[in-house]
């Protein structure tokens, strides 16, 4: 289950991607992606999110 974000919370802060171990969260179109092909599942970047914008989805 990679980590997804919700694009209408994302403030594009990037403490997200400060949080990835495996370097895996980019921006986009001024909004944090994960790419899921990479995502480890750590969570890691849900607990760095200051705007709740990230979860775990089905993938």
């Amino acid at each position: 289950m990679p980590a997804i974000v919700d694009k209408s919370l994302c403030n594009a802060c990037e403490s997200c991607i400060e949080a990835c171990p495996t370097e895996v969260i980019s921006m986009v179109d001024g909004k944090a992606w994960v790419n899921p092909e990479e995502c480890i599942d750590c969570e890691a970047c849900i607990d760095a999110c200051p705007e709740d914008a990230i979860s775990m989805v089905d993938g």
